[in-house]
């Protein structure tokens, strides 16, 4: 197929010009709109106004021009049929062969802080129902929504024309876009309504990367922003180093998490989504050696995160075992240096990181469907978390206790954190008994445990969790509290002398 008519009307005007001049060019009648076709006009292209063309001039302030029989007619009229060719003739409509448009930019006037009403005027309406008419009768027009496809289509226009399949792969791509774009809407009201779980929820991404494979060779697996901003990973930069691998990325998501928690200079370091260890110090260096020296075996081809300039005195240390990937804020040039020749390790620099917010979503995938919930990012009210055990913590202690369950909130459930001077000695990670976990945490503390305070992400169903804590040498403890034998729990810690806090706030996470 050749077209001999097109429709240009883009936000996003980017090789937009070298894409039109190609089609005058071939001889193709170019219409647009507004800005486009002022754009055009100017660098010397012949261009019929979409109103000219229709007879009809934009109402509403711009909000209705392309609602037009005569634009949606000679989009949707199908060549094959007859009939359709009949009533566009007979009706004098034109046949448009290629529909080039991109949305009023929705996202970016959202991302800028916008005020409601004006956030509403950059709800594209004629933009969408020319694309899904366009899309939907691709058998007969070519649609493009997105500027990288111009080359795409100048090669197969100059080749064969546009067949099939490069018609049907455009229209596929239409309709996720305005998919894509209809879903940042939704929740954009939902937000303001403050319902997060509505009725009917889309989940709409731009691919980042597709991936060589996922949690195993076997999965096929892609990587995918989401929001109307990318954060976290997504707005990252790799500076060097392979391209992320699905757990990569999943383990690297998890440490940036964690040790975005923390205002002083902290690093986690994270393998298979737990932290095998997590410390914060007087600077970078001192967090480093702590986190690694709390489980030196695990942390070999791990994940390490930093929320601090990473230095090279910290890149030097981080180099002498194998690391999969370093996640930082920023990262100076002799540190950079230390990296190159570690071709492997991947560095990605995220900017300045917060903890997300509350508002922002989980989904978890199930067969048949998936569950949605608020991210755990709430700690717990500082009036809320009292002592309830015969010997008060420390300030020191309480300290440590405080940097635990922080700690827990990102250990796999059911989830024992052990802690000593702002630092990790043990973790118990995602045992099916609590017991259990606190054994493996007490057990990779060894001697560290002596001294150390302990936080759970539940509460003790019994005090035989409490009792191995106190025979590894815990001094305090902190957990949400609301078993039914609490009170067997805080007799146990009162016999040993043990202080322990209740928080009132639960952290799974499975």
């Amino acid at each position: 197929m050749i077209p001999r008519r097109a429709l240009l009307s883009v936000s996003d005007k980017s090789g937009l010009l070298p894409f039109a001049r190609f089609l005058a060019e071939q001889g193709v009648e170019l219409l647009s709109t507004g800005g486009t076709a002022r754009l055009l006009k100017s660098e010397g292209l012949a261009v019929t106004e979409v109103a000219e063309h229709t007879g009809q001039a934009e109402i509403l302030e711009g909000r209705v021009k392309t609602l037009h029989p005569k634009i949606h007619g000679g989009l949707l009229g199908d060549r094959r049929k007859p009939d359709h060719v009949e009533t566009m003739q007979a009706e004098g409509i034109a046949p448009i062969d290629l529909l080039v448009v991109n949305l009023y930019p929705f996202r970016q006037t959202l991302a800028s802080g916008a005020d409601f009403d004006t956030c509403v005027e950059n709800i594209d309406i004629g933009g969408p129902a020319m694309l899904r008419a366009a899309a939907k009768n691709h058998a007969s027009v070519a649609v493009i929504v997105d500027p990288s496809d111009y080359q795409a289509v100048q090669d197969a226009w100059q080749d064969a024309g546009l067949g099939e399949t490069l018609r049907r792969g455009l229209a596929r791509k239409a309709f996720a876009h305005t998919a894509a774009y209809d879903s940042d809407i939704a929740r954009w009201l939902a937000h303001q309504d403050q319902v997060d779980f509505p009725e009917e929820f889309s989940l709409a991404g731009k691919r980042i990367a597709t991936l060589r494979y996922g949690e195993n060779p076997h999965q096929g697996a892609a990587w995918y922003a989401s929001g109307s901003q990318p954060e976290g990973l997504a707005a990252a930069t790799l500076v060097q180093g392979k391209p992320l691998s699905y757990n990569n990325i999943n383990d690297a998501d998890a440490a940036l998490n964690l040790v975005s928690e923390f205002r002083e200079p902290a690093v986690a370091i994270i393998k298979h989504a737990n932290p095998c260890g997590v410390a914060v110090g007087a600077n970078l260096v001192e967090a480093y050696q702590q986190a690694y020296a709390c489980d030196t075996t695990s942390a070999f081809g791990g994940i390490v995160a930093v929320n601090r300039q990473l230095d090279a005195e910290t890149a030097a240390l981080i180099t002498q075992i194998f690391t999969e990937v370093v996640v930082a804020p920023s990262v100076s040039d002799e540190a950079k240096d230390l990296f190159t020749a570690k071709k492997n390790l991947r560095l990605l620099i995220t900017g300045d990181q917060t903890p997300a917010s509350e508002a922002s979503l989980v989904v978890k995938t199930l067969r048949g469907g998936f569950l949605l919930q608020n991210r755990d990012q709430t700690w717990a009210d500082p009036d809320q978390i009292h002592c309830v055990t015969q010997r008060q913590a420390s300030e020191a202690e309480r300290a440590d206790l405080e940097f635990a369950f922080k700690v827990a909130k990102h250990v796999k459930s059911n989830a024992i954190v052990l802690v000593k001077d702002g630092r990790t000695v043990g973790i118990g990670a995602g045992q099916m008994s609590r017991v259990d976990a606190a054994r493996i945490a007490t057990w990779k503390a060894g001697d560290e445990a002596q001294g150390c305070v302990l936080a759970s992400d539940a509460f003790f169903p019994f005090a035989d969790g409490i009792q191995m804590a106190i025979d590894a040498g815990a001094k305090a403890v902190i957990q949400p509290g609301g078993s039914m034998r609490d009170d067997e729990v805080i007799q146990a810690a009162n016999d040993a002398g043990l202080a322990m806090l209740f928080t009132g706030m639960r952290h799974f996470n499975h």
